[in-house]
């Protein structure tokens, strides 16, 4: 399919700049949602990328879900005259603030709470007694002849 240049341009820089992209599956759809460029352009544009092994596409529920390769990092880097410093968004480190481990939990009410009460003494002994003797005397059903 032919896609202009403008067009495909955009398309890889959306891609660049957060390393992932979402597409919903609707080929009639006027406009991609987060890039001015028509949806079954995004789509295309992206299984030819696929095809090349510079994108890894994932589908599920009516949405392609994309995501670049290090091949493609390349790729869009050299298409797009892209310096080696930047890098996609995914890829950045963010700064996570230090939560504290198991500081400020409430002791849990419900099943964890007395443990004693679900074990049973051993000195019991489980099943029957020693002088229980089942007795089968051969009923009616499917296992006896008919008379």
């Amino acid at each position: 399919m032919y896609i202009p240049t403008a067009n495909r341009k955009t398309i890889c820089k959306a891609l660049f700049k957060d390393g992932v992209l979402v597409a919903k599956k609707d080929y009639n759809a006027p406009r991609h949602p987060e890039i001015d460029v028509p949806n079954l352009e995004v789509i295309k544009a992206m299984q030819s990328l696929t095809s090349r092994g510079y994108v890894k596409t994932l589908f599920s529920w009516q949405y392609y879900y994309y995501t670049l390769t290090d091949e493609g990092i390349e790729y869009l880097r050299e298409y797009l005259n892209i310096p080696q410093e930047v890098v996609p968004a995914t890829f950045k480190k963010s700064a996570r603030t230090a939560a504290p481990r198991f500081g400020g939990r409430p002791e849990r009410d419900g099943f964890r709470r007395g443990n004693d009460d679900y074990r049973r003494d051993n000195d019991k002994a489980d099943g029957a007694s020693g002088d229980f003797r089942p007795e089968f005397r051969g009923g009616i059903g499917r296992g006896r002849a008919q008379q």
